[in-house]
């Protein structure tokens, strides 16, 4: 090569570098989403249901905390540490920042090396022996001599490195990182839907032995009642159809308490399967020991913009919005030349004393580019396929959105009316609380009998247990408040194997 091919290729490459790149496909910009001004605005229903929400601070992350409930908090934290699908979960987002971390390899120049040692013979009427008919030379003489075996010895290195001169690299390194961005917001929503079941199961569970110990109470007293109106039987003051009416209404509330707690120890293993454990392991640790719920605090969700936002699902979906988006410049930048610059260094010998030597080396070094001419418009036809995927991504995030707003709205409402609902029944158990002491207070006197003292604890127990009911449905309506929100845990990902 003369001095002027180098100096040729050396400016052509100087000047394949300084070339200004530009990056091809549309640039992403977060869609414009409506949202209300407060909380009255865009609601449901009756305008009763619509109740103040404050918004001077947001309810904490971990909102199972509110509750004080100490098991509970115990068992939010071993299904954050043991659940599978957060396991899973956390693994998909720890491959897509691998896959990130490949993406961004990909623009930078790719340098191999290579060694090999060989043993050859050449064919003696091959391509490279036809040169010797035509010099009429001694043939055979020439020909034994190239095909003996000999040992060759080959060593180097080459680089390459494609010019990323229409931004294919950069798109799919922001295609990545919105996938990456995807799995972490999926990775909140496993969290955030593992602590919802945990309390879910919980509160159920809780509401369910609150049904059983008042089930209990009430058939203790029934079963005074029967043995009272048993003895005025026997003393001629009732007939046999009041005792038989009386044992007919015991027999159907003690037939309705294996179901209970047939539904209890299937509350209990939905909450063990969440954690990972076997039936009968969380027995113990989930035994009724009686204990009032405490109250709920006041709604502070926040603004309503931020609230829909900030969702796992709705961060998920503007996500893979993004990532279809530089899915389009990804496609397009294949439409238009690539440039890829490269270079070899080698050394090959026939001799291995000799292999080492300068006069033993090779080299080549240029650029080359690659034109799409035809490919009967499959290129074309990607581009058009990550449009349209890209406005597929725009409808499901419109509908993600609002579907959040509506499961907001059902949360707000299903709330407020439990709220409303709760204070009649707190105040109808006041009321047969204070008839129940009015009554005993009588029959201590000697001024009635002790059946109407047993009708009025029966009264009591039974607004107790539509308290309950009550009190259960309050709080898993609060839980369905804060996944509605997406009020998901902050803590981050555990580590994983091969995770960066």
């Amino acid at each position: 090569m003369t001095a002027l091919s180098k100096v040729s290729i050396l400016a052509l490459s100087l000047a394949l570098l300084s070339l200004p790149g530009c990056t091809v496909g549309p640039d992403f910009a977060p869609p414009k989403t409506a949202a209300p001004q407060d909380w009255s605005s865009w609601r449901s229903g009756d305008a009763s249901l619509v109740a103040p929400v404050a918004a001077e601070a947001k309810i904490p992350a971990d909102w199972w905390t509110v509750f004080d409930d100490a098991v509970l908090d115990r068992l939010e934290r071993e299904a954050l540490a043991a659940s599978p699908d957060i396991e899973t979960a956390a693994l998909h987002y720890a491959q897509a920042r691998v896959q990130l971390e490949g993406a961004g390899a990909a623009g930078a120049p790719q340098v191999n090396a290579s060694a090999d040692v060989t043993r050859n013979r050449q064919s003696e009427y091959g391509a490279s022996t036809r040169l010797f008919d035509a010099l009429g030379a001694d043939r055979d003489t020439l020909a034994k001599f190239l095909s003996q075996p000999f040992t060759l010895y080959r060593g180097g290195f080459d680089a390459s490195w494609e010019l990323d001169l229409w931004g294919k690299v950069r798109r799919t390194i922001e295609q990545a990182g919105a996938r990456t961005s995807q799995q972490r917001a999926l990775l909140d929503l496993a969290r955030l839907s593992v602590t919802s079941e945990v309390a879910r199961g919980y509160f159920d569970l809780r509401t369910t032995q609150r049904e059983i110990a008042i089930a209990q109470d009430d058939i203790g007293l029934l079963k005074d009642r029967v043995g009272l109106v048993a003895a005025r039987v026997e003393g001629g003051l009732d007939d046999h159809a009041t005792l038989r009416q009386e044992e007919a209404r015991l027999n159907g509330l003690q037939a309705s308490l294996p179901a209970l707690k047939a539904r209890e120890a299937t509350q209990i293993n939905r909450i063990a399967v969440l954690l990972g454990k076997h039936p009968g392991e969380l027995d113990a640790e989930l035994a009724y020991r009686g204990k009032a719920m405490s109250e709920l605090p006041d709604l502070s969700l926040g603004m309503p913009s931020q609230v829909a936002i900030n969702r796992p699902d709705v961060r998920a979906a503007l996500a893979k919005l993004h990532a279809a988006t530089a899915g389009i410049g990804v496609a397009t930048a294949d439409l238009y030349p690539s440039i890829r610059l490269g270079g070899g260094f080698n050394l090959e010998s026939y001799r291995s004393e000799n292999l080492f030597d300068w006069a033993s080396r090779s080299w080549s070094i240029g650029p080359s580019i690659n034109l799409p001419l035809f490919d009967g418009g499959r290129r074309r036809t990607v581009v058009k396929l990550r449009k349209l995927e890209a406005r597929e991504a725009a409808v499901d995030y419109q509908r993600t959105v609002l579907k959040a707003w509506q499961e907001i709205d059902d949360a707000l409402s299903g709330y407020t009316s439990d709220r409303q609902q709760h204070e009649r029944l707190t105040a109808r158990a006041r009321n047969t609380a204070d008839t129940r002491d009015l009554i005993e207070a009588r029959y201590r006197a000697g001024a009635i009998n002790y059946l109407p003292v047993i009708e009025a604890r029966r009264a009591h127990l039974q607004a107790l247990r539509d308290l309950a009911e009550n009190e259960g449905r309050l709080r898993i309506r609060f839980v369905a408040l804060n996944k509605a929100i997406g009020n998901a845990p902050e803590e981050e990902p555990a580590t994983t194997d091969g995770a960066p």
